[in-house]
């Protein structure tokens, strides 16, 4: 069975990035006033984990491969983070951008949550 071809995602990757820039931001801003070790900590988490693990074909540098729907779990992280923490430590009008931009990232995410679900596939039934 020949392989689909990875989508291009330039734009969803642009957008993905100003999410994630966002969960790293909010996330230990919100958390600061209540743990400092747990802010930091959450900044290792956000950064740290889609940079150790990744699913092969979809990043060129693979430290630890797992499959797609793991990659997409972690996406989902980032966009959830960026929300909870935004809506947490910020006036509701840049929460309620920041959930315009979660929500638009997941949309643009589409294309390549389905390509990682349909790599995870063939990869079992092989």
């Amino acid at each position: 069975m020949p392989s689909t071809p990875r989508p291009d995602d330039r734009v969803a990757s642009a957008f993905r990035f100003a999410t994630e820039l966002v969960a790293w931001v909010a996330t230990p801003w919100a958390l600061a006033p209540h743990s400092v070790p747990l802010a930091v900590l959450s900044v290792v988490v956000l950064i740290g984990l889609p940079t150790l693990f990744s699913t092969p074909g979809d990043k060129r540098n693979v430290i630890v491969a797992v499959p797609g729907p793991v990659t997409i779990a972690l996406v989902l992280l980032q966009l959830v983070a960026a929300m909870a923490a935004a809506w947490a430590a910020w006036p509701v009008v840049v929460a309620g951008a920041v959930s315009v931009l979660a929500v638009v990232t997941a949309v643009l995410e589409l294309p390549r949550w389905q390509w990682l679900l349909t790599r995870r596939a063939r990869a079992s039934a092989s």
